[in-house]
């Protein structure tokens, strides 16, 4: 009996050692791969547009001054005001360019009186050197004395002809026709030369202007006719063509400025007239994602628009995408994705390069386009 149960206890140890060696051999469960969820790429066509608000401005537009320095005493005009060409629109008071002018014309008739005196000399000499009556070189200083004295004169009447000049630039004038549209100063006031005075809209040609934030520019075609339709009444309208599109953006306001040359402005429309313009950029075949899908890049171009791709194994890799506009909740793509790649839109998270995903199904299948 004891040998039969020590034969027992040892069978049941193999058996047990055996199943623990079994169990040991068993491999261990694959890890579960990261779920994504996937749009496939669909390009089409997507023309951004965006609505300005600007106002009527006229073609040329100048900053008119005083080319000398004084006090003003008289202002003919004010904001609003229509003026012709040549019209007086301010004097400084004349005194002090007044008296230059009185020195130099008392400089002139000093110099007058030299002349006259050279040149009597200058005459006696030529009268007594034929006689033997004078030297030669006296003959020589009379007429260098002369010649001098020609010269001062000269010099003396242009220093009054300035003079005069000057005393003409107290009054400022109008170079052409418009309309004073800036007021920058007042009667009593001491203003330095190339001080604006007034700003002249000129008649002519005008002009609809709007400033744009660069995230929102869109560059319209330039040969294309667009509609500017007055604020206050959208009945009223008039059609233009993109004039010019500033290269860069100003300093003072983020901003670039978008000018429209318009047609011969219609009743009810003016300068000054606060109007609105909807521009389109021409279209351009596109892709459109939601904000989940963009994330950065990890390569040369760190921190640059990506996307996760997923390839025909199932792999993602980050591919370097182009963003042409930020809309509400979705992103347009202009540049990097071909028509039926997979993108992932959800799940991106903790993925890496080369990485095995699952792609999970979607109760709904959505495509990633744009709507032109």
């Amino acid at each position: 009996m004891p040998v039969r149960i020590s034969r027992l206890v040892t069978f049941g140890l193999a058996a047990a050692l055996a199943a623990l060696a079994g169990c040991g051999e068993e491999k261990p469960a694959e890890p579960e791969l990261p779920r994504v969820y996937i749009q496939t790429v669909k390009s089409a066509d997507f023309a951004a547009s965006v609505a300005l608000t600007g106002d009527v401005q006229a073609r040329v537009q100048t900053r008119l001054s005083f080319r000398v320095n004084g006090k003003i005493i008289q202002r003919n005009v004010d904001v609003g005001d229509r003026v012709t060409a040549r019209q007086v629109l301010a004097r400084l008071d004349p005194k002090d360019l007044q008296i230059n002018v009185d020195s130099a014309a008392a400089s002139v008739a000093a110099e007058q009186a030299r002349v006259n005196q050279s040149r009597a000399a200058f005459v006696r000499q030529q009268k007594l050197l034929p006689k033997g009556y004078t030297s030669r070189s006296e003959y020589d200083s009379a007429q260098a004395a002369l010649r001098g004295s020609e010269s001062s004169l000269k010099a003396a009447q242009a220093q009054l002809a300035n003079a005069r000049e000057q005393l003409g630039y107290t009054a400022l004038v109008a170079d052409a026709p418009g309309v004073i549209t800036a007021r920058q100063a007042e009667v009593g006031q001491v203003v330095q030369a190339t001080m604006p005075i007034f700003d002249l809209a000129r008649d002519g040609a005008r002009d609809a202007v709007f400033n744009v934030y660069e995230s929102l520019f869109v560059k319209p075609p330039t040969n294309q006719a667009v509609q500017v339709t007055l604020l206050d009444n959208p009945n009223i309208k008039v059609s233009g063509k993109v004039r010019e599109v500033t290269p860069a953006v100003s300093a003072q306001t983020g901003t670039l400025q978008i000018k429209i040359a318009l047609d011969p402005l219609p009743e009810g429309m003016d300068l000054g007239s606060v109007v609105s313009v909807a521009l389109s950029a021409p279209a351009n075949a596109s892709v459109e994602l939601p904000w989940a899908a963009l994330t950065k890049d990890l390569g040369e171009q760190l921190g640059k628009p990506a996307v996760w791709v997923v390839d025909e194994q199932g792999k993602v890799n980050l591919r370097k995408v182009t963003v042409t506009r930020y809309l509400t909740a979705k992103v347009i793509i202009g540049d990097g994705l071909k028509s039926g790649e997979k993108v992932v839109v959800a799940g991106g998270q903790l993925l890496h390069p080369d990485m095995q995903v699952e792609i999970a199904e979607q109760p709904k299948q959505q495509n990633a386009q744009v709507q032109p």
